[in-house]
């Protein structure tokens, strides 16, 4: 059998990919059961995160793993084959050890150096083990990457080079401040109670936030997260004169009413939905003091708190859509600020004002538009109006329209003579509403992020952050680390498989000797029991010797690479019954401790 991995992650597959092929808990358990039970895999595992997929299996056929491991994750995921397999990778033998161990040392995270895989990692090996998919190769290979991942962290600064998804998502808000500075005093919400959310919840706890709310769907456990940060932060805050952080919990559908008192919200649930729609944000924000570059608005009733450079309003928000008009194919705000021209939303009358505004449009779209202002309000009615603003009179430009559109149609498309002019951005409200979305898939909608005052900062931002981020030089240590693992891990397993022939050998060597001494037994029954356990004991002693040297060298060979073969030729030199060699694998795969195969030898010996 052979150790074979096929998966996806960050590194393979695009976020939106990851975010549908995400495994719920039921799928994993699915997945195992049905991946044991196919014909090339023996033992599987299931490694699933908020940025990795991977189905561990001993297999006996390469090919036929790969054909059934890569099906079952398609199947289990929902992500038709032909349009996953593009993003799958797969690693065999020494590789996917090579692999695994990286994985465990946080080499292959999204934020390089994280330690929050390890308890990913345990948890895996719990549920294959609860479920009997991990067998003796899974077992193994899990604890030892455990071992190996504890050991990057110990001997090294691997620590340095990145740190857990939830400080590296903390400090994007932060920015050039400290997470502690920029998170004290804040209101924060928290949604699920899990490890994520909980990793989350008291790290912000230790920044001194002014209070954490727990939400989540079985109200249990957020009640539990809560008095644990209640508990060990007053103890913390009540040593070093403090009040510590006080937290809460509340039900699930509490979190709209959460959301308007809230200045962080970290969400990581198993949610297959959204558990924050656009709309829910939205209306959360609605009221909330948002903060504004510039002087403060003067004048009685303007709602204004302070002054200086940023302002905080009460009131209405900015209008959190653009294109509101229905029918148009342009972006009215966009293209108007395009033009330096003040934008007009929500009204009719959208104007064009030259080509960079519609270059690349097709003909039959800009007579669309051209359709579109001449239904909208004259300039001389809107003028009219008090108090209204003046829109553009959509015949003063007739003439420009008619040329773009005589030459969309002798073209197919508007040629764009220039390149266009920058759009100058819109400035928005500084953040009052930090969202961190750590879930896949994603808890929060990515629209929020158009919202004014709202900064969401999910997986797929995360994942361009942290490709420019910097490499300690801890890191080639780690990888000299799992190199030296990989090779002994490898060894000890060729040397495990040669094992169960090296334990038949000795017993057929041990029975061979108390046939002779039944044998001897007959023909000299006379012996006392001195004589013959000094004879018994000097058949056994020659039979170790003659053993002795070709067992340790033959194990020695098996452990290198290519020695596989040495189990085959010491079978055939002294024709071992193959089912005997079968039946000795078998028993140490029951055994829990991998000292087994050493004392089976011993009972052979003895």
């Amino acid at each position: 059998m052979s150790l074979l991995v096929v998966g996806l992650s960050h590194r393979s597959a695009p976020v939106s990919v990851l975010e549908r092929a995400a495994l719920s808990a039921d799928a994993q358990v699915k997945l195992l059961q049905d991946t044991v039970a196919a014909e090339p895999a023996a033992e599987a595992a299931v490694l699933a995160t908020c940025n990795r997929i991977e189905l561990y299996a001993d297999v006996d056929k390469f090919h036929a793993g790969v054909a059934e491991l890569s099906t079952l994750l398609a199947q289990h995921s929902g992500v038709g084959l032909e349009e996953l397999t593009p993003y799958l990778y797969v690693h065999y033998e020494d590789r996917a050890v090579h692999h695994l161990f990286s994985v465990a040392c946080g080499l292959d995270s999204m934020v390089v150096g994280e330690g929050q895989i390890l308890g990913q990692i345990k948890d895996a090996l719990a549920t294959s083990q609860e479920l009997h998919s991990a067998g003796r190769l899974l077992n193994d290979l899990f604890q030892q990457a455990l071992r190996v991942g504890k050991r990057a962290h110990s001997e090294t600064g691997i620590d340095r080079a990145g740190q857990s998804l939830v400080t590296f998502g903390l400090e994007q808000f932060a920015g050039d401040a400290t997470v502690d500075a920029w998170a004290r005093d804040k209101r924060v919400l928290v949604i699920g109670a899990g490890s994520m959310s909980s990793l989350a919840a008291a790290t912000l706890a230790r920044a001194g936030v002014a209070e954490v709310v727990v939400a989540n769907r079985t109200f249990d456990r957020a009640e539990r997260l809560a008095t644990l940060l209640v508990e060990q932060y007053a103890r913390g805050a009540a040593e070093e004169g403090g009040t510590g952080v006080p937290a809460r919990a509340v039900p699930i559908d509490a979190v709209a009413e959460e959301l308007t008192r809230a200045d962080v919200v970290v969400s990581c649930t198993g949610a297959t939905g959204l558990v924050l729609p656009a709309e829910v944000v939205a209306t959360a924000m609605e009221g909330r003091a948002v903060r504004v570059p510039g002087p403060a608005p003067a004048g009685p009733g303007a709602g204004v708190r302070g002054t200086g450079d940023a302002a905080v309003v009460r009131g209405e928000l900015p209008p959190t859509s653009v294109g509101t008009e229905e029918n148009c194919p342009l972006d009215p705000a966009a293209a108007q600020s395009a033009q330096g021209v003040q934008s007009v939303q929500a009204t009719a009358g959208f104007s064009v004002l030259g080509e960079a505004a519609v270059a690349g449009m097709g003909a039959a779209e800009l007579e669309q538009h051209a359709a579109w202002v001449d239904k909208g309000v004259s300039a001389t009615a809107a003028e009219g109006q008090s108090g209204s603003v003046a829109l553009l009179d959509p015949a003063a430009e007739a003439e420009v329209i008619t040329a773009l559109a005589a030459a969309a149609t002798l073209l197919g498309r508007v040629p764009e003579r220039r390149r266009p002019e920058p759009v100058a951005e819109v400035p928005r409200p500084t953040p009052v509403l930090s969202l961190l979305d750590l879930a896949m898939p994603r808890d929060i909608d990515a629209a929020a992020h158009r919202l004014p005052g709202v900064r969401l900062v999910d997986i797929e931002s995360l994942a361009e952050a942290s490709a420019d981020a910097p490499m300690a030089a801890d890191v080639d240590q780690v990888r000299r680390i799992v190199a030296d693992e990989v090779a002994a891990f490898g060894a000890a397993l060729r040397a495990a498989h040669i094992t169960p022939t090296v334990v038949a050998l000795r017993t057929m060597a041990a029975d061979v000797v108390a046939g002779e001494i039944a044998r001897l037994d007959g023909r000299l029954p006379g012996l006392d029991d001195k004589q013959r356990s000094e004879i018994t004991q000097t058949v056994r002693r020659v039979v170790d010797k003659l053993l002795h040297a070709p067992t340790v060298r033959v194990k020695q060979l098996a452990a290198e690479p290519g020695g596989a073969g040495y189990a085959d030729a010491l079978r055939t030199l002294f024709d071992l019954d193959q089912e005997t060699v079968a039946a000795v694998s078998r028993a140490a795969g029951r055994d829990a401790d991998s000292d087994n195969f050493e004392s089976a030898e011993n009972r052979g010996r003895a």
